[in-house]
């Protein structure tokens, strides 16, 4: 596919690449650059983990595709259109199609299950009645595993992976083309990361054509669940591939950064279906 290392402007075709970002900058004082020449194709219907070391531009690359931050300069194709050469009705409309998994869930705390799950359409689907809404809301909770009875309790009266779970039937609720996760297992301990990352996988196999792109700190993760890595390094992609050109990359800062993450646990083999 087209993902790679950088190789000046990459050629895009809308059936194969999800998204594609074409001399990426950004910076917001005029002096130092976050992103400094990012050219990125993530392909479609594949899942793709994004990683690297902390301020190496990961969170600012994911807010430009979703079009929360303009690029100071190059383009963001998401879709195979160019984001920024829309109307904002356009660009809202877009971001209809990428559904987005928080970092903390950021479930609604005054809504029910059922009402965060919905809201989305509340905002953007005003054609479809309330009964509707409920059906769909619920179809998506069943999905990702939630059981009926918990409906209509409260964010607070949830478990941390019920919550998880919630937020992702939210990010369901408009059948977006692009699923997009924040550090989906931050702050969780080592059973419940393994339920979410199960449940991301499961999640991709469900819904036949869908694009999920994982912003992650953990490696283990990243490497027995995607199809293609992207690590960033001051700014710009390092390496993009298969997992395994990690494995023999003999980049210094690569190798240090593996060493790093997995500590004295080997690396995970790929293998598609391991995680359900």
């Amino acid at each position: 596919m087209g993902i790679g290392k950088p190789t000046g402007k990459p050629t895009v075709n809308a059936t194969e690449n999800a998204v594609a970002l074409r001399d990426l900058r950004k910076t917001f004082d005029g002096k130092d650059f976050i992103l400094n020449g990012i050219n990125l194709e993530i392909p479609a219907g594949k899942i793709t983990s994004i990683i690297g070391f902390s301020g190496t531009g990961k969170s600012v690359m994911m807010k430009h595709i979703l079009g929360l931050l303009k690029p100071t300069s190059g383009t963001v194709e998401v879709l195979g259109q160019d984001i920024w050469k829309m109307t904002m009705p356009e660009l809202i409309k877009m971001r209809t199609r990428i559904g987005m998994s928080f970092q903390y869930a950021a479930l609604f705390d005054d809504m029910t299950v059922m009402e965060n799950a919905a809201f989305p359409m509340k905002e953007h689907r005003p054609d479809l009645t309330l009964a509707q809404r409920e059906q769909i809301a619920e179809s998506k909770l069943l999905a990702v595993g939630m059981d009926p009875k918990h409906n209509n309790k409260l964010p607070g009266e949830l478990s941390g992976g019920m919550r998880k779970r919630v937020a992702l039937a939210r990010a369901l609720a408009l059948d977006p083309a692009i699923l997009l996760y924040d550090e989906p297992t931050t702050g969780l301990d080592p059973i419940l990361t393994e339920v979410v990352d199960d449940l991301i996988y499961e999640t991709h196999h469900k819904f036949a054509g869908s694009t999920s792109i994982v912003v992650s700190h953990d490696l283990f993760a990243a490497f027995r669940l995607s199809d293609y890595i992207v690590m960033l390094d001051k700014g710009v992609v390092l390496l993009a591939g298969k997992p395994e050109i990690f494995y023999e990359s003999k980049d210094e800062l690569v190798q240090r950064f593996l060493k790093k993450g997995f500590r004295n646990s080997p690396p995970p083999q790929h293998a598609p279906g391991s995680a359900t």
